[in-house]
Protein backbone atom coordinates (compact mmCIF):
# COMPACT_ATOMS: atom_id res chain seq x y z
CA UNK A 1 0.00 0.00 0.00
CA UNK A 2 1.51 3.32 -1.01
CA UNK A 3 1.70 6.09 2.20
CA UNK A 4 1.37 9.37 2.38
CA UNK A 5 2.09 11.86 4.98
CA UNK A 6 -0.31 14.01 5.80
CA UNK A 7 0.19 17.50 8.01
CA UNK A 8 -2.57 18.68 10.34
CA UNK A 9 -5.95 20.14 8.98
CA UNK A 10 -6.11 23.90 7.73
CA UNK A 11 -6.83 25.89 11.20
CA UNK A 12 -9.73 27.90 9.03
CA UNK A 13 -11.13 24.25 8.62
CA UNK A 14 -10.97 23.67 12.11
CA UNK A 15 -12.63 27.46 13.39
CA UNK A 16 -15.49 26.75 10.89
CA UNK A 17 -16.02 22.91 11.39
CA UNK A 18 -14.66 22.24 14.42
CA UNK A 19 -12.34 19.38 15.29
CA UNK A 20 -12.87 15.55 15.89
CA UNK A 21 -11.34 12.09 15.26
CA UNK A 22 -14.09 11.40 11.90
CA UNK A 23 -13.57 15.27 10.75
CA UNK A 24 -9.63 15.01 10.70
CA UNK A 25 -9.90 11.47 8.99
CA UNK A 26 -11.83 13.00 6.72
CA UNK A 27 -10.10 15.72 6.32
CA UNK A 28 -6.82 13.43 5.94
CA UNK A 29 -8.55 11.10 3.53
CA UNK A 30 -9.23 14.61 1.15
CA UNK A 31 -5.89 15.83 1.44
CA UNK A 32 -4.42 12.60 0.02
CA UNK A 33 -6.86 11.89 -2.43
CA UNK A 34 -6.78 15.58 -3.84
CA UNK A 35 -2.74 15.16 -4.08
CA UNK A 36 -2.24 18.13 -1.58
CA UNK A 37 -0.55 15.43 0.80
CA UNK A 38 1.99 13.77 -1.23
CA UNK A 39 5.05 13.84 0.59
CA UNK A 40 6.37 9.96 1.54
CA UNK A 41 6.43 8.83 4.57
CA UNK A 42 8.99 8.41 7.28
CA UNK A 43 10.76 5.23 7.82
CA UNK A 44 11.55 3.53 11.52
CA UNK A 45 13.20 0.87 10.27
CA UNK A 46 17.11 1.58 10.74
CA UNK A 47 20.04 3.21 12.46
CA UNK A 48 17.83 7.00 12.13
CA UNK A 49 14.99 5.62 14.52
CA UNK A 50 17.64 3.83 16.57
CA UNK A 51 19.26 7.47 16.70
CA UNK A 52 16.47 9.05 17.29
CA UNK A 53 15.11 6.79 20.50
CA UNK A 54 18.78 7.26 22.26
CA UNK A 55 18.29 11.13 21.68
CA UNK A 56 15.08 10.69 23.78
CA UNK A 57 16.40 9.80 26.81
CA UNK A 58 19.19 12.31 25.99
CA UNK A 59 17.29 14.77 25.78
CA UNK A 60 15.18 14.40 28.84
CA UNK A 61 18.12 13.62 30.88
CA UNK A 62 19.89 17.27 29.70
CA UNK A 63 16.40 19.01 30.23
CA UNK A 64 16.25 17.19 33.82
CA UNK A 65 19.81 17.73 34.82
CA UNK A 66 19.61 21.64 34.29
CA UNK A 67 16.27 21.81 36.04
CA UNK A 68 18.37 19.77 38.93
CA UNK A 69 21.45 22.29 39.26
CA UNK A 70 19.23 25.41 39.03
CA UNK A 71 17.12 24.40 41.74
CA UNK A 72 20.44 23.99 43.93
CA UNK A 73 21.92 27.00 42.78
CA UNK A 74 18.22 28.39 44.42
CA UNK A 75 18.68 26.42 47.46
CA UNK A 76 22.62 27.73 47.58
CA UNK A 77 20.81 31.35 47.34
CA UNK A 78 18.42 30.70 49.82
CA UNK A 79 20.88 28.38 52.44
CA UNK A 80 22.30 29.58 55.74
CA UNK A 81 25.38 31.76 55.70
CA UNK A 82 27.83 28.52 56.23
CA UNK A 83 26.29 27.23 53.05
CA UNK A 84 25.93 30.02 51.11
CA UNK A 85 29.60 31.28 51.64
CA UNK A 86 30.69 27.40 50.82
CA UNK A 87 28.82 27.15 47.60
CA UNK A 88 28.04 30.50 46.10
CA UNK A 89 31.54 30.60 43.78
CA UNK A 90 31.62 27.13 42.76
CA UNK A 91 31.18 26.08 39.14
CA UNK A 92 28.40 23.36 38.33
CA UNK A 93 30.89 20.44 38.27
CA UNK A 94 32.37 21.26 41.68
CA UNK A 95 28.90 22.10 43.18
CA UNK A 96 27.61 18.68 41.79
CA UNK A 97 30.65 16.70 42.76
CA UNK A 98 31.03 18.17 46.29
CA UNK A 99 27.33 18.93 47.08
CA UNK A 100 26.81 14.68 46.13
CA UNK A 101 29.74 13.91 48.61
CA UNK A 102 28.26 15.87 51.17
CA UNK A 103 27.34 13.69 55.08
CA UNK A 104 24.97 15.90 56.70
CA UNK A 105 25.30 15.56 60.29
CA UNK A 106 22.07 16.35 62.79
CA UNK A 107 22.05 19.52 64.01
CA UNK A 108 20.09 22.88 63.13
CA UNK A 109 17.30 21.81 61.53
CA UNK A 110 16.80 24.19 58.43
CA UNK A 111 20.86 23.54 58.01
CA UNK A 112 20.55 19.89 58.44
CA UNK A 113 17.25 19.60 55.70
CA UNK A 114 19.06 22.18 53.28
CA UNK A 115 22.18 19.66 53.56
CA UNK A 116 20.39 16.92 52.95
CA UNK A 117 18.52 18.38 49.98
CA UNK A 118 21.75 19.35 47.98
CA UNK A 119 22.94 15.91 48.91
CA UNK A 120 20.52 14.24 47.12
CA UNK A 121 20.28 17.00 43.92
CA UNK A 122 23.78 16.78 43.62
CA UNK A 123 23.53 12.64 43.09
CA UNK A 124 20.50 13.11 40.72
CA UNK A 125 22.79 16.08 38.97
CA UNK A 126 25.63 13.12 38.99
CA UNK A 127 23.33 10.40 37.65
CA UNK A 128 21.86 12.23 34.93
CA UNK A 129 25.65 13.52 34.07
CA UNK A 130 26.04 9.60 33.71
CA UNK A 131 23.11 8.67 32.01
CA UNK A 132 24.44 11.47 29.22
CA UNK A 133 27.44 9.75 29.03
CA UNK A 134 26.37 6.22 28.43
CA UNK A 135 23.74 7.56 25.88
CA UNK A 136 26.36 9.49 23.88
CA UNK A 137 28.75 6.08 23.90
CA UNK A 138 25.61 4.51 22.23
CA UNK A 139 24.55 7.51 19.75
CA UNK A 140 28.97 7.61 18.76
CA UNK A 141 29.10 4.53 16.56
CA UNK A 142 25.93 4.93 14.83
CA UNK A 143 26.19 8.37 14.07
CA UNK A 144 29.78 7.67 12.66
CA UNK A 145 28.38 4.41 10.73
CA UNK A 146 25.38 6.02 9.21
CA UNK A 147 26.80 9.73 7.89
CA UNK A 148 30.52 9.91 8.50
CA UNK A 149 30.48 12.72 5.79
CA UNK A 150 28.06 15.07 7.84
CA UNK A 151 30.22 14.98 10.96
CA UNK A 152 33.32 16.06 9.32
CA UNK A 153 31.57 19.35 7.99
CA UNK A 154 32.98 22.42 9.80
CA UNK A 155 30.71 23.58 13.09
CA UNK A 156 28.52 19.85 12.83
CA UNK A 157 28.58 18.15 16.26
CA UNK A 158 27.32 14.46 16.97
CA UNK A 159 24.32 16.61 18.75
CA UNK A 160 23.46 18.65 15.82
CA UNK A 161 24.43 15.57 13.44
CA UNK A 162 22.14 13.69 15.24
CA UNK A 163 18.93 16.08 14.74
CA UNK A 164 19.47 16.63 11.22
CA UNK A 165 19.42 12.64 10.52
CA UNK A 166 16.48 12.47 12.79
CA UNK A 167 14.56 15.48 10.75
CA UNK A 168 15.62 13.75 7.13
CA UNK A 169 14.71 10.27 8.40
CA UNK A 170 15.66 6.80 7.72
CA UNK A 171 14.80 7.30 3.73
CA UNK A 172 16.20 10.15 2.85
CA UNK A 173 15.07 9.87 -0.70
CA UNK A 174 11.99 10.82 0.26
CA UNK A 175 13.05 14.41 0.08
CA UNK A 176 13.21 15.56 -3.84
CA UNK A 177 15.28 18.32 -3.84
CA UNK A 178 17.98 20.19 -1.31
CA UNK A 179 14.35 23.01 -1.77
CA UNK A 180 12.20 20.30 0.15
CA UNK A 181 14.80 19.84 2.67
CA UNK A 182 15.01 23.71 3.64
CA UNK A 183 11.20 23.76 3.67
CA UNK A 184 11.37 21.19 6.22
CA UNK A 185 13.92 22.81 8.57
CA UNK A 186 12.23 26.00 7.92
CA UNK A 187 14.89 27.52 6.52
CA UNK A 188 13.50 28.69 3.35
CA UNK A 189 12.76 32.26 3.45
CA UNK A 190 9.24 32.99 2.84
CA UNK A 191 9.23 36.12 -0.23
CA UNK A 192 7.55 38.95 2.11
CA UNK A 193 7.85 42.25 -0.47
CA UNK A 194 5.47 45.11 -0.91
CA UNK A 195 5.66 47.70 -3.27
CA UNK A 196 9.03 48.88 -4.00
CA UNK A 197 10.84 46.82 -1.19
CA UNK A 198 12.01 43.58 -1.99
CA UNK A 199 12.52 41.47 1.09
CA UNK A 200 12.06 37.95 2.65
CA UNK A 201 11.01 37.29 6.05
CA UNK A 202 11.71 34.48 9.12
CA UNK A 203 10.04 31.10 8.14
CA UNK A 204 8.26 29.47 11.25
CA UNK A 205 7.11 26.44 9.90
CA UNK A 206 9.03 23.22 9.70
CA UNK A 207 11.33 21.17 11.80
CA UNK A 208 12.20 23.51 14.81
CA UNK A 209 14.49 21.40 16.05
CA UNK A 210 16.15 20.99 12.82
CA UNK A 211 16.36 24.68 12.75
CA UNK A 212 17.90 25.35 15.83
CA UNK A 213 20.60 22.81 14.38
CA UNK A 214 21.18 24.62 11.70
CA UNK A 215 21.33 28.14 14.04
CA UNK A 216 23.77 26.61 16.05
CA UNK A 217 26.17 25.03 13.22
CA UNK A 218 25.56 28.97 11.49
CA UNK A 219 27.00 30.18 14.97
CA UNK A 220 30.39 27.99 15.19
CA UNK A 221 31.32 28.95 12.07
CA UNK A 222 30.84 32.37 12.42
CA UNK A 223 33.21 32.33 15.03
CA UNK A 224 36.17 30.56 13.66
CA UNK A 225 35.79 29.58 10.32
CA UNK A 226 37.16 32.26 7.81
CA UNK A 227 34.76 31.61 4.88
CA UNK A 228 32.03 32.01 6.91
CA UNK A 229 33.77 35.19 8.69
CA UNK A 230 34.21 36.67 5.36
CA UNK A 231 30.84 36.25 4.93
CA UNK A 232 29.45 37.69 7.19
CA UNK A 233 31.62 40.76 7.04
CA UNK A 234 30.11 41.24 3.35
CA UNK A 235 26.85 41.22 4.00
CA UNK A 236 27.11 43.52 7.19
CA UNK A 237 28.91 46.08 4.83
CA UNK A 238 25.70 45.76 2.17
CA UNK A 239 23.69 47.19 5.13
CA UNK A 240 21.90 43.49 6.36
CA UNK A 241 21.46 42.86 9.79
CA UNK A 242 22.91 40.26 11.88
CA UNK A 243 19.71 37.82 11.90
CA UNK A 244 19.09 38.54 8.54
CA UNK A 245 22.46 36.92 7.55
CA UNK A 246 22.19 34.38 9.66
CA UNK A 247 19.32 33.06 7.91
CA UNK A 248 21.11 33.55 4.79
CA UNK A 249 23.85 31.15 6.32
CA UNK A 250 21.16 28.80 7.61
CA UNK A 251 19.52 27.84 3.89
CA UNK A 252 23.67 27.49 2.87
CA UNK A 253 24.50 25.21 5.67
CA UNK A 254 21.17 23.44 4.74
CA UNK A 255 22.03 23.35 1.48
CA UNK A 256 25.76 21.67 1.83
CA UNK A 257 24.21 19.14 4.63
CA UNK A 258 21.53 17.95 1.97
CA UNK A 259 23.73 15.71 -0.24
CA UNK A 260 25.47 13.71 2.93
CA UNK A 261 22.23 12.77 4.02
CA UNK A 262 21.13 11.52 0.83
CA UNK A 263 24.64 9.57 0.44
CA UNK A 264 23.80 8.19 4.00
CA UNK A 265 22.30 4.93 2.77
Amino acid sequence: MTVVEVNRSDRQARRRHGKSDPLDAVSAARAAQSGRAAGAAKGRDGMVEAIRTLMVVRRSARRDRTATINQMRALVATAPDDLRARFAHHTTISLVREAAAMRPRAGDTVGYATRIALRELGRRAHYLGDQIKLVDARIAPLLAARAPALLALPGVGPDTAAILLIAAGDHPDRLRSEAAWAHLCGSAPIPASSGKITRRRLNPAGDRQANHALWRIVLSRMSFEPRTRAYVQRRSDEGLSKPEIIRCLKRYVAREVYPHLRRAD
